[in-house]
């Protein structure tokens, strides 16, 4: 038996692509012949860690193709011309209004991808979801498999690689440091971040910068936007450091005293658990899978109004006790989502669903 994944796109650092080539990993390590194709393979991945989809072999009805959904691609239309099982990877699309005012591309190939989550709704076996948002997402869309839950499957030992000093160095200066990890796009709601930054800078403490960790690359217009936002609020310390190395990254979790989080739309929102792994307290506004990633730890709020947001910053920053607090509940939600806990959970799920063909 074969078990092959496919995805439209694999990129280096993408979560998606993460997740693919831990999950190739762990299939290996269960004894199955295992690949993974793709229309778009990142010449940055290591040698063989993808193919081409022209390069899939030939597949007989006992093989199993694991098709992850995150976008638009024409492979969701395709997938009847394979004869064999299939299951999905369900990571969420991102609803098109939110592109539609920054970039009419991205706006189209989101709408194309919810269009060929639909189609797929009655023709796939079994499906994991990243979170209990995205099997939600599945059901209202008219699926009526089996779908089970598996949180993204997270190579922590990759975090504790060495940091960039030099980042660090720079930026632990005795300001205060909000972040945000992800890349620029419009359902992250940057502005929200600036809006309340701004009220925390200028009324709270002058000392403090935000940091915008993640590459505007597709999205210019809405980093445009931003920029023009940040200009027009006459403020100081707002760093956008664009596409940046791994060990930089690392450095600004490192250098980083409160991570927030305005997004509007996430599948699952990895950055939420790289905060919980550095003891970085996350303050995160309860939309779409964040409730679920964070179940309870830190602070998830309902609000975005930046007086509130900001003097809750402050009292994290200035208060031990309340920081404690939230970064113990954290370390607790992390074990959950523990590379041996993950791998396990998917290893059941699968070996269950093999068992049910």
């Amino acid at each position: 038996m074969k078990i092959i994944q496919l995805l439209p796109t694999i990129s280096f650092g993408d979560a998606v692509g993460n997740d693919t080539l831990a999950l190739k990993k762990v299939i290996s390590e269960l004894g199955y012949e295992t690949e993974i194709y793709s229309e778009n393979v990142d010449e940055r991945l290591p040698k063989k860690s993808a193919h081409k989809l022209s390069k899939i072999p030939k597949l007989n009805k006992n093989d199993i193709i694991i098709y992850h959904k995150s976008t638009g691609t024409r492979m969701s239309f395709e997938l009847d011309k394979y004869k064999c099982h299939k299951m999905m990877i369900y990571h969420n699309v991102t609803p098109p209004h939110f592109f539609a005012p920054y970039s009419l591309r991205s706006a189209e190939l989101t709408k194309y991808g919810l269009e060929g989550m639909k189609y797929l709704s009655d023709k796939i076996e079994y499906c994991m979801a990243d979170s209990e948002f995205n099997r939600q997402n599945l059901i209202d869309a008219g699926y009526k498999c089996p779908i089970d839950v598996r949180p993204i499957l997270i190579p922590f030992d990759d975090y504790k690689k060495t940091p960039n000093e030099s980042v660090i160095k720079k930026y632990r200066d005795g300001y205060v440091n909000i972040i945000f990890v992800g890349r620029i796009a419009p359902n992250k709601k940057q502005e929200d971040i600036i809006r309340t930054f701004c009220y925390y800078k200028k009324y709270i403490n002058s000392k403090s910068r935000l940091i915008f960790v993640g590459s505007y690359s597709g999205m210019e217009s809405y980093y445009d936007r931003l920029t023009r936002y940040v200009k027009a609020l006459e403020l100081d310390d707002v760093v956008f450091t664009g596409h940046i190395p791994f060990a930089d990254i690392l450095a600004y979790y490192h250098a980083a005293d409160v991570f927030l989080c305005m997004s509007e739309h996430e599948g699952f929102c990895v950055p939420l658990v790289e905060a919980m792994f550095f003891d970085v307290p996350v303050v995160a506004y309860s939309s779409c899978a964040v409730p679920y990633t964070m179940n309870g730890s830190g602070a998830v709020i309902d609000t975005k109004d930046p007086v509130e947001v900001a003097m809750l910053i402050d009292r994290i920053v200035n208060d031990s006790v309340l920081k404690d607090k939230l970064i113990k509940s954290q370390r607790e939600r992390l074990k959950d989502f523990s590379y041996e806990e993950v791998k396990k959970t998917f290893v059941n799920q699968l070996q269950s669903y093999i068992k049910s063909i």
